[in-house]
């Protein structure tokens, strides 16, 4: 009987916390405390909260890979503050890790895995 193969990989859950300076201008219409989190592929809003789609467009392409492993030389790994994109806007989106989580690539794809 053949071994069930191992199609498992990880990923890291994400928060991704604005940031306003003290005293800084706003435009984005965030508010002190605002985040949100990534777990796998959903994007979890605290209730009531929204964001800036401007604000979300910033940071949005960069939160597949802040998800995956990377060696600690990677400026991916260290890197973790990106701007608003309007340059009056003094806020500042951080992405921070907060757990791994383990996937299946089974349950995550119709495609199956090449059997080299």
């Amino acid at each position: 009987m053949a071994e069930p193969i191992d199609d498992g990989f990880d990923l890291f859950d994400l928060r991704v916390d604005v940031i306003i300076p003290e005293g800084g201008a706003v435009y984005c219409g965030a508010r002190p405390g605002d985040h949100f989190e990534l777990k796998g592929e959903m994007l979890y809003l605290p209730e009531g909260q929204g964001i800036s789609i401007y604000s979300l467009s910033s940071v949005l392409p960069l939160l597949a890979a802040k998800q995956r492993p990377t060696d600690r030389n990677d400026w991916m790994t260290t890197d973790a503050d990106v701007a608003c994109p309007d340059p009056n806007c003094s806020t500042r989106l951080r992405i921070t890790r907060t757990g791994l989580r383990r996937f299946s690539h089974a349950a995550t794809t119709a495609v199956p895995l090449n059997d080299e």
